[in-house]
């Protein structure tokens, strides 16, 4: 190592980019690292005594308490791959720069100003048994009886395709816009229809960042709470894991069980993260794998 070197290396803290870092270090051990460590420390001394896992233990041997995992797995998934599924041929479709992407764009973001709660008071009114859908089914003579599409499973998953669609498609969206157009061209130049550009070019390199946006969605939707109270039956098919959080440190007060089922709840997302993004190894990977992301 020349002096020079040295002199830059041992004079490495007087660098104003690293005490510009500083600040965001010190916010994410602050507001991140310090909570989950704590949560983690705390799930492991049980309100009541006994052993360190004796909250895991509880939790996976009480049916009440497992089977929230299965039931908000079963929320989020498939609300997952409806936002993700109907968002990629949409933003596909607009992925050229327009006044109709603009407005088109807008209108679907729509959502994410209203919030949770306003979206729910909206399908009360539009999706309950007596809302305008039922009435508009009924007038229709397309079914005899009254449609439930809230305080059920259907109430929450609509909900969580209404408040997670948006967020999906501008993912998609930025993804999209961040592949090359001469590839496409090119490949138009050869002979390749639209429907193999897409399904040859456009879809491996749009893979990773459809991994990504699975992922991100995927979590959103994972930690549902205020859909499942308000539009689902939270004392029966709709109970999911956070419900189960929320009772133990508010109704039973023992936040060390709630700590140990928050830790539940994150390491089933993590372990569907890995999964996704060990699928994504198999798409390709290169410099023009989509100039965003």
């Amino acid at each position: 190592m020349s002096r020079g070197q040295a002199i830059h290396v041992g004079g490495s803290w007087r660098d104003p980019a690293m005490w510009m870092a500083l600040p965001a270090v010190l916010f994410m051990l602050l507001v991140f690292v310090y909570p989950f460590a704590d949560g983690l420390r705390l799930s492991f001394a049980p309100t009541e005594g006994g052993g360190a896992f004796d909250n895991y233990i509880k939790f996976f041997t009480t049916a009440s308490q497992w089977s929230t995992i299965a039931t908000t797995l079963k929320l989020a998934l498939p609300a997952t791959l409806i936002n993700v599924g109907i968002a990629l041929p949409l933003a596909y479709r607009l992925r050229h720069k327009s006044a109709y992407q603009k407005i088109a764009t807008t209108i679907i973001t729509i959502p994410l100003t209203l919030g949770t709660v306003l979206i729910a008071e909206g399908m009360l009114t539009y999706f309950g048994p007596r809302g305008w859908f039922s009435q508009a089914v009924q007038a229709l003579h397309l079914y005899g009886g009254l449609v439930h599409l809230t305080h059920n499973y259907w109430g929450v998953l609509i909900s969580l395709v209404i408040s997670g669609f948006p967020f999906a498609f501008l993912l998609i969206l930025s993804y999209v816009t961040g592949i090359d157009p001469v590839l496409s061209r090119a490949a138009a130049t050869l002979g390749a229809t639209p429907m193999r550009q897409f399904r040859h070019i456009v879809l491996p390199l749009l893979a990773p960042g459809l991994a990504m946006t699975f992922c991100l969605s995927f979590v959103q939707a994972f930690s549902v709470f205020p859909s499942a109270v308000l539009l689902g039956a939270p004392a029966g098919p709709t109970r999911v894991i956070s419900i189960a959080a929320y009772e133990a440190a508010f109704e039973n007060y023992d936040y060390s069980m709630a700590s140990a089922i928050a830790m539940i709840m994150g390491a089933t997302q993590l372990a569907v993260v890995v999964a996704v993004l060990a699928l994504r190894g198999f798409a390709y990977r290169g410099p023009v794998s989509g100039g965003k992301g």
